[in-house]
């Protein structure tokens, strides 16, 4: 393929996350799910730069839970092993 036709020094876009204001009742569950998608995608700093939280955040473990039981109900192999990991996190951030 011609060079002309590839950009390969074009800069990664970064993912682009749509949340709803931090005042807003339904900030941590789209928090929680943008962190579960950034990792997906590869890029769980985007997702943590844009919701203001940090993997495995405390705070958003129910709302994980709820991600992993619909990924359990889906057969959704790749959500529930990155839902698992998140809590797996957020059980252990207290330790520290």
């Amino acid at each position: 393929m011609s060079r002309a036709f590839v950009n390969e020094d074009a800069p990664e876009q970064e993912p682009r996350y749509v949340l709803p204001k931090r005042d807003d009742p339904s900030f941590d569950e789209a928090a929680a799910w943008a962190l579960i998608e950034g990792a997906n995608e590869g890029n769980s700093r985007s997702a943590e730069l844009a919701t203001g939280y940090k993997w495995g955040e405390p705070k958003l473990v129910p709302h994980v839970e709820n991600i992993l039981a619909r990924a359990r109900e889906e057969h959704d192999d790749r959500m529930e092993e990155l839902a698992q990991r998140f809590l797996k996190k957020g059980a252990g951030s207290g330790e520290q």
